[in-house]
């Protein structure tokens, strides 16, 4: 088996996040744990992977104190549950670029209104929203 790369020591806020979550079936396994699942044959039922890559996934997520294992259950911790905008990000890119228009897809609603959420914008300290174009990286 290939040995992954490690970004933990990269000084790129980028490469450290994708070192802790950027594999898909851990992006996949979050996103489950926000639409409720908790145990593990829930996980590897929505996610038909193989049980040993999931318990791997499940391990490396609860080491870098994503989820915790409560008993038989998988809980999102406060640094999962801020991973929310990342898989609101990824859904809302998706929508827009890998269906086919008029293509059904699943929805993410507002439990009060059951409206679709607006999309997410970045915007800067004063409000504006904020482009590629309008923003740069200063290495320290």
């Amino acid at each position: 088996m290939v040995k992954r790369t490690r970004f933990d020591g990269e000084s790129c806020p980028v490469a450290r996040s994708v070192d802790a979550v950027g594999d898909w079936w851990s992006l996949l396994i979050v996103r489950d744990a926000f639409d409720g699942s908790r145990r593990f044959g829930d996980f590897q039922r929505s996610l038909g992977v193989a049980k040993n890559i999931l318990s791997s996934r499940l391990r490396e997520l609860v080491d870098s104190g994503i989820l915790e294992h409560a008993g038989h259950d998988y809980v999102l911790t406060a640094k999962g549950e801020a991973l929310f905008p990342v898989i609101v990000a990824l859904r809302q890119w998706g929508e827009a670029y890998a269906f086919a228009s008029g293509e059904d897809h699943s929805l993410l609603l507002d439990r009060r209104d059951h409206q679709p959420l607006r999309p997410l914008e970045v915007r800067a300290a004063d409000g504006r929203p904020i482009t590629p174009a309008d923003t740069e990286v200063r290495k320290l």
